[in-house]
């Protein structure tokens, strides 16, 4: 029932296709695929003047691609941004000095968005842009559906190690917000077992001799994800190797809950 009542506020009122905006400018422009994801849960489609490119990239995006193919996307230039004269435009904390400036320059109203690592900061986060695009009231259901999420899916007991590859073997590890998930409902992060801190590569040759108990990859229908399966299944160890949607891998905020119930659901169906 959380799954569908997220879905429902994050897709409400996108029903039908964004309104095409006229010449004249205004709306909120995104520059940031996580804050795309912010935006249609915090206000109407008619307030989105663009989304980020990434947001129509399956391999980036964290919205359902029917849902991010109904509005404009730029690349993310100052000149597009600017020409569309927005009321708001929310980028990245790495967007560079020059483009900073000629935002400035243009006298656009801006607001920079981190990368958060917890889930306490991304919480704040949903508070921040909520404030910005002036839907303080959404921002707080869209809270109160983390709360509960965190609350339906504390894990108890022993603690199965596992790992979350985040593509190929590229795998997540300490100091991110997916390792504050995966702890959260009773997964260890096997990755600081085999020497990795944060996010890096972890070939399968490192883990063949001491493998965790669970795999989670979003592209389990890849090479890598297959390489691994076959040389872990020919040394007999009984790993299971489980899909993790890819949607859930690059954003917190209306993100977390869903990403909180597969994990949860991960580790149950492990039966530690």
């Amino acid at each position: 029932m959380r799954l569908i009542l997220l879905l429902a506020l994050l897709l409400a009122g996108c029903s039908g296709a964004a309104p095409a905006r006229g010449g004249a400018g205004g709306g909120i422009v995104s520059l940031n695929p996580c804050a795309d994801q912010m935006l249609l849960a915090l206000v109407p489609p008619q307030r989105i003047a663009a989304i980020s490119h990434y947001s129509q990239d399956p391999r980036a995006t964290s919205l359902p691609l029917d849902v991010a193919r109904r509005f404009r996307a730029t690349a993310g230039t100052a000149e597009e941004v600017i020409a569309l004269a927005p009321d708001l435009a929310i980028a990245s904390s790495f967007t560079p000095p020059a483009t900073r400036a000629a935002f400035a320059r243009a006298g656009l109203r801006t607001l920079y968005l981190g990368s958060p690592t917890t889930i306490a900061a991304s919480r704040a986060q949903i508070a921040e842009v909520a404030a910005a695009v002036g839907a303080p009231a959404r921002g707080r259901a869209l809270d109160a559906q983390i709360a509960g999420a965190l609350a339906a899916t504390r894990g108890e007991g022993a603690q199965p190690s596992a790992l979350l590859f985040i593509g190929g073997d590229l795998a997540n590890g300490n100091g991110t917000l997916l390792h504050e998930m995966m702890r959260h409902v009773g997964l260890r992060d096997a990755a600081a077992d085999y020497g990795l801190s944060m996010t890096g590569r972890l070939p399968v040759e490192t883990i063949i001799a001491d493998p965790p108990a669970l795999i989670m990859s979003p592209d389990a229908g890849g090479r890598t994800a297959a390489t691994r399966r076959r040389l872990l299944a020919a040394t007999g160890a009984t790993t299971r190797d489980l899909p993790f949607p890819r949607s859930l891998v690059n954003c917190g905020g209306p993100t977390i809950p869903l990403a909180l119930e597969r994990l949860a659901a991960i580790r149950r169906g492990h039966g530690a």
